[in-house]
């Protein structure tokens, strides 16, 4: 069984030294450890060397862990596809939604937030690489549509989130990193009376270092914690 406190060490280690190659604060880069198919032990191990985020792909999975674990005060972020029938469960257990692509979600996910919870905060996901196999908002889409999520109540859209294809060395992977904080930033351009975003959800095991020097405040890590899935 892999030893998830000396992994979560080692990804810290990776997360600080690539903040500071890039001139940048680690306290503002959040480590994300996707637990999906991993046991609530699992994630109870990993919050005991320090984590307190998880992302989940898959609803009934994370809805388990989410009771059982649920006096732990854990902050759960929904980072897998979304169906349109399955929002109101993750409106009413989850803390953030990184995979809002398209208004129809983002209406739904507002429309069955409780009023008593705090806003539901919301990532875009954009196809970088406009990519035929994945989901997401093209650029151009995203730029004309963050206005009216933005305006959704029970929302708070805080930025965006992709997942490039993979490249062969740090200078490619950065590329579509650098489109994805170049499109946050013209979005935030366009918002008037609406905060602006300030979330970049970028950034895996294999190029959380090409992410972090352009600007991820999130990165999602699961193999290097959690080690191979069985």
């Amino acid at each position: 069984m892999p030893n998830i406190e000396n992994n979560i060490t080692a990804v810290q280690r990776r997360l600080q030294q690539a903040a500071r190659d890039a001139g940048r604060n680690p306290e503002d880069i959040l480590l994300l450890a996707v637990s999906k198919t991993r046991s609530s032990a699992q994630v109870s191990l990993a919050q005991s060397a320090g984590i307190q985020s998880f992302g989940e792909n898959y609803l009934q999975e994370a809805s388990d862990k989410i009771t059982q674990l649920g006096g732990q005060g854990l902050d759960w972020h929904f980072i897998g596809p979304l169906q349109s029938n399955k929002t109101r469960q993750v409106a009413e257990q989850f803390a953030w939604v990184h995979t809002v692509d398209r208004l129809k979600i983002a209406q739904r996910l507002s429309a069955q937030r409780p009023v008593t919870m705090p806003a539901l905060n919301i990532c875009l996901q954009i196809n970088i690489d406009n990519e035929e196999s994945k989901s997401g908002f093209s650029p151009e889409q995203a730029l004309s549509m963050a206005a009216t999520i933005a305006q959704l109540p029970n929302l708070r859209l805080r930025g965006l989130m992709a997942i490039p294809r993979p490249r062969a060395n740090i200078v490619e992977q950065q590329q579509p990193f650098a489109q994805l904080a170049a499109l946050q930033k013209e979005i935030n351009s366009t918002l008037d009376n609406c905060e602006k975003l300030d979330t970049l959800s970028m950034g895996m095991s294999a190029d959380l270092e090409a992410a972090i020097a352009e600007g991820a405040t999130i990165i999602r890590v699961g193999t290097d914690i959690f080690g191979p899935r069985s």
